[in-house]
């Protein structure tokens, strides 16, 4: 048995002193525990190296996640401005605590952007030094073998007539062809593997930078406005034709792309059997717009639920959609005073909408100026009767059987004192409900149908109902640059895990038996199976350049005849069931014969 030998020592064993930059496979800077140097320099010295350390950019990383939950959770003001404001009216008692902590603009709030900003510093910090430590190790050699071999977690070694040169040099040819980098010093040859690793880690972290900017950009250069459109209405990208707008410091009203489109017609198709009956299928605005100022140069186009038409550097989403009655309403004399389609605005997964008709412009009756107001429900699919708990509901989210039904107020809709008011929404103070027989006056319309208002007050006409969609027009011109930077670090923390760095040296010196002993040890920087494994390919390859020589001195190989341990290797003349003969030449091996030269399989030692 030759006298090969591979073992992996315990990973808890200290390396000497002269040995530790062989041990050392990272670029990572050390962290310090205390600061260092004297007086105020020390001390910034010392925050600094935390502030860039591994372990504050994880921490902050965390506590911007925690900082970011109250912003899904608590109606921001930059994104819907209304529900805010509902949300505030609802929780009169909260309200003023959440602005002092500015928590309905969480993303622009100072606690917020301290987070941020210090988890830039934090990265730049790491990133930068870390990269040209990198860029060093990249161009320097793979560091020279250590004095002592033995001392590495995993070593072989065998004896072998090959001289000293042809093994290094075939041992190197052996590494190259297996993409170690590596040369030749002092007798041995030296490689190294596995940079990707270090790659991968600058990767994911130069990544994870460009998604903090992407954001930053996004927040710092970005406008969304929103505008809902009936069929048949157009939308110009200007400030006077949003429902709402949320700009931010780089970005403004006169920064908007010029475009418009018109609204040509809205389709929605929805499960019509089985359990998921109702559920939406398909929703498509069909749409023709136009860049620049010359709307007569328009092209077709479809939005669709995340599927957005992209014109110039903005985007624009279909968010939603419903329904809008159009109704007709005449004076006392049948003067049309209002003709319009008005949105309602659903409630429920069946489309139940909600809305108000408002007329303004009335004129007088019996020498007063007199406005009316209309406040009720359009249902798609209405019922035949209603529930006197439940009141109007939709059965069905498409228009099976749609039905408006209403209730009449007169006097002062408020809308002649500038202050801002909900378009959905009836001020009633000023308002006295209309009352027919003793009862309040309500009525429950089909396409087509008209009412006849109590008091002379004249009629109201259900003509028919459009769809609309709602829209939001955003410009973020960071979001790619957040994609790229996620996608990057994804693939960079794939190859941190998945890349081992690892070094291998091999040596081979003239023993003073006249024979060469062939030394390979391993060393990488996780504990792992791998560089055993890899150094008992190498040694197994290496023999064919190096074979390994038979010991006869080897008091542990079983088969030699002249082992004086071995019981079946001695022979006893006397004894009568021995049956060897020493006169067989058969039966013996001369002590000059020639051993065999085939090395067995490396042993690994744990």
């Amino acid at each position: 048995m030759s006298d090969t030998d591979l073992k992996a020592t315990p990973g808890s064993e200290q390396l000497p002193a002269d040995e530790a930059s062989a041990g050392r496979l990272s670029t990572a800077p050390v962290e310090s525990d205390a600061p260092t140097g004297i007086g105020v320099f020390g001390w910034l010295r010392w925050t600094w190296r935390q502030l860039t350390s591994m372990r504050v950019a994880l921490i902050l990383l965390f506590l911007l996640s925690l900082a970011a939950i109250p912003g899904s959770l608590i109606p921001q003001t930059s994104e819907n401005a209304f529900q805010t404001q509902t949300w505030q009216a609802a929780h009169k008692d909260l309200t003023p605590i959440y602005q002092k902590l500015q928590l309905f603009n969480v993303y622009s709030s100072v606690w917020f952007s301290a987070i941020y900003i210090l988890l830039f510093i934090s990265l730049a910090g790491c990133i930068i030094p870390r990269t040209w430590q990198f860029v060093g190790v990249l161009r320097a050699k793979p560091p020279a073998a250590p004095a002592n071999l033995t001392r590495m977690p995993v070593y072989a070694a065998w004896h072998t007539d090959a001289d000293p040169q042809t093994a290094v040099a075939a041992a190197q040819r052996l590494l190259r062809r297996r993409r170690f980098r590596s040369h030749i010093s002092g007798g041995a040859v030296a490689g190294e593997k596995g940079y990707l690793r270090e790659v991968g880690n600058l990767l994911f972290h130069l990544s994870l930078f460009a998604l903090l900017a992407g954001f930053a950009w996004a927040s710092l250069a970005s406008g969304t406005g929103g505008k809902l459109v009936v069929e048949g209405d157009g939308y110009t990208n200007t400030l006077t034709q949003m429902d709402d707008f949320s700009g931010s410091a780089f970005y403004g009203p006169n920064d908007l792309d010029p475009f418009g489109f018109h609204l040509d017609d809205f389709t929605a198709t929805y499960q019509l059997t089985g359990d998921q009956m109702g559920q939406p299928r398909t929703f498509n605005a069909n749409v023709h717009y136009w860049t620049g100022s010359d709307p007569t140069k328009t092209k077709a186009g479809v939005i669709s639920v995340n599927h957005p038409l992209e014109i110039g550097g903005s985007k624009v989403f279909l968010i939603g959609h419903g329904y809008a009655p159009v109704v007709t309403v005449r004076n006392g004399s049948g003067k049309v005073v209002y003709h319009d389609a008005v949105p309602f605005l659903p409630q429920d997964a069946n489309l139940t909408s909600t809305g108000v008709v408002k007329v303004g412009d009335y004129g007088q009756l019996n020498g007063k100026k007199v406005q009316l107001g209309f406040s009720g429900f359009f249902l798609p699919t209405a019922p035949d009767s209603f529930s006197a708990n439940m009141g109007p509901r939709s059965l069905f989210p498409g228009d099976a059987n749609p039905a408006l039904v209403l209730t009449s107020y007169e006097g002062d809709l408020g809308t002649d004192s500038g202050v801002p008011q909900n378009v959905y929404q009836l001020d009633l103070s000023h308002l006295t409900q209309l009352q027919q027989d003793g009862q309040p006056a309500r009525v429950k319309l089909t396409p087509g149908q008209g009412w006849t208002l109590p008091d002379n007050y004249g009629s109201i006409t259900f003509e028919g109902y459009k769809q609309w969609a709602s829209f939001s027009v955003s410009h973020r011109p960071g979001n790619s640059v957040a994609l790229t930077g996620a996608v990057l670090a994804i693939l960079g923390l794939i190859g941190s895990l998945m890349v081992q760095r690892r070094r291998i040296w091999v040596r081979a010196v003239t023993t003073p038996d006249g024979r060469t002993l062939v030394e390979l040890a391993g060393l990488a920087r996780s504990e792992s199976a791998k560089i055993a494994e890899e150094l008992a390919e190498l040694a197994v390859d290496l023999q064919d350049d190096a074979p390994a020589l038979d010991d006869p001195d080897d008091p542990d190989d079983p088969d030699d005849p002249e082992d004086p341990e071995d019981p079946e290797s001695l022979s006893d003349p006397d004894d009568p069931d021995d049956l060897s003969d020493p006169d067989d030449p058969s039966a013996s091996i001369a002590p000059d014969a020639p051993a065999d030269a085939t090395p067995s399989a490396p042993e690994t030692k744990e």
